[in-house]
């Protein structure tokens, strides 16, 4: 820290509101600077309780390259006050800065909202060179995208119609950002405008193949959905670089498209599950099946 040498940095969570607060001390265990301004503390909008569980990875890269090491930190919550509800991470990046760290709000919410939160590695990499992979969720037209490096996957790419929302292009792909390969799906009209888009990695931090797209209904209401089987990587705490085999499912709604939870809470996919067996159990689960089209 600068000013003041090595300093270490204590977190700690309020067990009473479940807020986390950061600590940064002397050798001598003097605190020097204190802070809760994090995005993990904004969980629960409007109130002083929150649902932090605890710090998943933090890292000291100077992220701004102005020779002082900043924080990018990794948190645990279930944005539940009451410690009910699915896990999730929540990214932060604090600059240091004279007497010391203070938050960019703005890049802490592009973090988040942009999915770049899975890892300390994969926000670092978007903190430092993150400003194309914005496109991915702002961008206009496919045009755009292309001309910023996305790549189409053209097998699974072809038209269909999805009733209210007319004919359109299923464009599945993926970006890369540093190291990692960003899977997005988007449906395109005839324009060339995007309609809808969606990330479907889930907590997975980088996407190692596509398996495949299917559009058709899934849960009986006569809309086409959409359902993207894919394998992704992630490394373990020990380091060892693992690869599993994932699906997500978004049912359509009007004006677009709800992922689901429900079914996904309930099967797991493995290494040998096909795109058919998918679509026969969440059929099956929703009360009807392939004799039902």
């Amino acid at each position: 820290m600068a000013g003041e040498g090595e300093v270490f940095l204590v977190p700690a969570i309020d067990r009473e509101c479940q807020r986390l607060v950061l600590f940064f001390a002397d050798s001598e265990q003097n605190i020097l600077f204190r802070t809760e301004r994090l995005m993990a503390n904004c969980q629960v909008p409007g109130r002083l309780r929150q649902g932090n569980r605890g710090v998943a990875a933090v890292a000291f890269p100077d992220i701004d390259r102005d020779g002082l090491d900043d924080v990018v930190l990794i948190t645990v919550s279930n944005g539940s006050e009451n410690g009910i509800g699915a896990m999730y991470k929540v990214g932060d990046v604090l600059f240091q800065g004279e007497g010391g760290f203070y938050r960019d709000w703005r890049l802490s919410d592009k973090i988040n909202r942009f999915g770049m939160n899975k890892s300390v590695r994969l926000a670092m990499s978007f903190a430092m060179d993150g400003e194309p992979a914005e496109l991915l969720y702002e961008a206009v037209t496919m045009t755009q995208l292309k001309d910023r490096g996305f790549v189409v996957d053209e097998r699974y790419s072809y038209r269909k119609d999805f009733e209210k929302l007319g004919e359109l292009l299923v464009v599945p792909g993926f970006y890369k950002l540093a190291e990692y390969y960003i899977f997005m799906i988007y449906l395109v009209n005839e324009q060339g405008k995007i309609v809808w888009s969606a990330q479907p990695m889930g907590e997975y931090e980088n996407l190692y193949g596509i398996v495949g797209i299917d559009t058709q209904d899934i849960d009986g209401d006569g809309l086409k959905d959409l359902v993207a089987l894919a394998k992704y990587t992630y490394d373990t705490p020990e380091g060892q670089r693992i690869t599993e085999k994932d699906y997500t499912i978004y049912y359509q709604r009007t004006g677009g498209f709800l992922m689901d939870t429900e079914f996904k809470s309930r099967y797991q996919c493995g290494e040998e599950t096909a795109m058919e067996d998918i679509v026969e159990l969440a059929r099956s689960y929703w009360g009807w099946g392939a004799g039902n089209d």
